[in-house]
């Protein structure tokens, strides 16, 4: 093979090489821009995120509980989303208040242990139209990751299962949390 081969060679190669890897960040950006849908509780609790959010697995912790955390970068924004048995075997209604409560009351006194500086600002009771699901949305603030940050969490059960959905965002971006909030609620 003579030289001028071995330089076409290798700069082919070279050409090949950087396709793929225009390909690989194209598709990268790709997977960063689609919306990603969300399930949880058999398709019950179901959402779509805006585009910008990127999944990351959470692990399995040793009561079973799995999970996703998806962040956005450009806002600064995490929702983290988990769904684990319901302890004891406890089998609840899809709207069961008396479980919802208790579920409620035990999470703001785990983040009030969690979080010296946590603030429940207000409770609310909703209703999902298209499932009937009851969902508790409580809405607070805290220091998390070095700053003051607005808190949504979701939460609801079905059957032997239980949802939990975290919105996390920065204190100064409460027009964009509660857009993002309100898109997640939407039947």
């Amino acid at each position: 093979m003579s030289l001028l081969s071995k330089k076409a060679v290798v700069l082919l190669l070279a050409a090949v090489a950087g396709l793929g890897a225009i390909n690989a960040q194209a598709a990268k950006a790709k997977e960063k821009a689609a919306t990603e849908k969300v399930s949880m509780l058999g398709g019950k609790f179901t959402f779509v995120l805006p585009k910008g959010f990127v999944a990351d697995p959470l692990p399995a912790s040793p009561s079973g509980a799995v999970g996703t955390m998806y962040t956005n970068e450009a806002t600064k924004t995490v929702v983290i989303t988990a769904e684990n048995r319901i302890p004891e075997g406890v089998n609840v209604k899809d709207n069961d208040g008396e479980f919802l409560d208790a579920s409620v009351s035990r999470f703001i006194e785990d983040q009030s242990k969690a979080l010296p500086d946590f603030n429940k600002l207000s409770e609310k009771s909703l209703t999902r139209k298209g499932t009937g699901l009851g969902v508790r949305q409580v809405d607070s603030t805290a220091t998390q990751g070095g700053g003051q940050t607005l808190n949504t969490t979701l939460l609801a059960g079905s059957g032997t299962k239980m949802a939990l959905v975290q919105v996390i965002s920065r204190a100064s971006d409460k027009k964009g949390h509660d857009a993002l909030v309100t898109t997640l609620l939407k039947d």
